[in-house]
């Protein structure tokens, strides 16, 4: 089933939650929801679940208005941060509470419930559970009963609300894998809220960023990463060095703009590679498995950044930190100015403007 958010917004008291946010995700999409704490994404999940009512524009499910529509009128499934299980009952009973509660005239039979449950015990992987309470559970296999208490109700669309923000990094990363093979196979709409770009990045079809409670950028994991719509999009999506940047030849001399560079992109080297490198001096050096990470000051600024390199490379070079280095900054690439002045993407490399040198000066990151 297919979702549509057409000019919504959404206000609690004088705090602008959600403001005025468009977008379409696809049927059989899985789309992340990412941004910063208080960037309104956890409430455009309740907004398209129908938890909490809109205050302006439309929410439309297979094209056709479901703005009034009760979250049980709307068939979607919503699973909670902190799993919301019933802490007295089994986890059979769990999983079946939403088939159990349905109205007499719409509720399976018994058998029918029993068979159902089953079979998401087993899709889940845990088949074997059926008798415990959620006290007895990993945080990992908690997440998981709450997905199949989800999808007991045959949801058309899937909503998760930070579903692994409270389990620890390798179990994160395990559900991932399995949550994203689970998506593929039942090819189910779902939309899942989460802070973690790499979360974001590793499962979803199409990214939402937001910030503020408006969307700053929509698009597929590469697109969002490679050609971020704007500065706010490119710095808190992946480690970025931001730079003003002085422009030669522009319209008007001397224009400033935003530039970016992320860390694995600048090359280090003991000798200056062209016009593009910039003496800097290595401040500290920091091994991450197979990623080294210098922290560095650029000699004619004064100001830090970062540059990203593998072991093998660091090896190579044989540098020390208080030494001297050129960093290139030749891949920095600049947003202009589109019309009305808002800022966009203008993929001019530095390395075909005339200098680098001092014109590039680093942002207030």
């Amino acid at each position: 089933m297919s979702v549509e958010v057409r000019n919504v917004s959404k206000a609690y008291g004088s705090f602008q939650a959600v403001q005025d946010v468009s977008l379409e995700i696809s049927t059989g999409e899985l789309a992340a929801l990412l941004g910063p704490s208080g960037s309104g994404k956890t409430t455009l999940l309740r907004l398209i679940a129908g938890l909490e009512k809109t205050d302006r524009g439309n929410i439309f499910f297979k094209g056709e208005d479901a703005t009034n529509q009760s979250a049980r009128e709307r068939k979607v499934g919503f699973v909670f941060q902190h799993y919301a299980l019933f802490r007295h009952m089994n986890i059979f009973n769990n999983v079946a509470f939403g088939l159990q509660v349905r109205p007499r005239k719409n509720r399976p039979s018994k058998k029918e419930i029993r068979e159902r449950v089953f079979e998401l015990l087993k899709l889940v992987q845990l088949e074997g559970f059926a008798e415990r309470k959620p006290s007895q559970l990993s945080g990992g296999q908690r997440q998981r009963v709450a997905l199949a208490r989800a999808l007991a109700i045959e949801p058309e669309v899937l909503l998760l609300d930070e579903p692994f923000g409270a389990l620890d990094a390798k179990v994160r990363q395990e559900l991932r894998r399995w949550l994203r093979d689970l998506h593929d196979r039942l090819n189910i709409t779902t939309v899942f809220v989460t802070h973690d770009q790499e979360e974001a990045l590793e499962m979803a079809d199409r990214i939402v960023v937001m910030n503020e409670g408006k969307v700053e950028q929509t698009g597929t994991p590469e697109q969002v990463y490679h050609a971020p719509a704007n500065p706010f999009v490119c710095s808190f999506l992946g480690r970025a060095n931001l730079f003003r940047a002085r422009v030669p030849g522009d319209q008007a001399a001397d224009s400033m703009e935003i530039g970016y560079i992320r860390p694995h992109e600048i090359q280090v080297s003991m000798h200056r590679y062209d016009r593009t490198s910039v003496p800097s001096v290595i401040n500290h050096i920091y091994t991450v498995g197979p990623t080294v990470r210098l922290e560095m000051t650029r000699m004619d600024t004064g100001e830090p950044f970062e540059a990203e390199m593998g072991r093998e490379r660091f090896q190579e070079l044989g540098v020390r930190a208080g030494e001297t280095v050129f960093a290139d900054l030749g891949d920095l690439k600049l947003f202009g100015t589109k019309p009305g002045g808002n800022p966009g993407m203008n993929y001019r490399p530095v390395r075909q403007m005339q200098s680098v040198g001092a014109d590039v000066q680093p942002a207030n990151r």
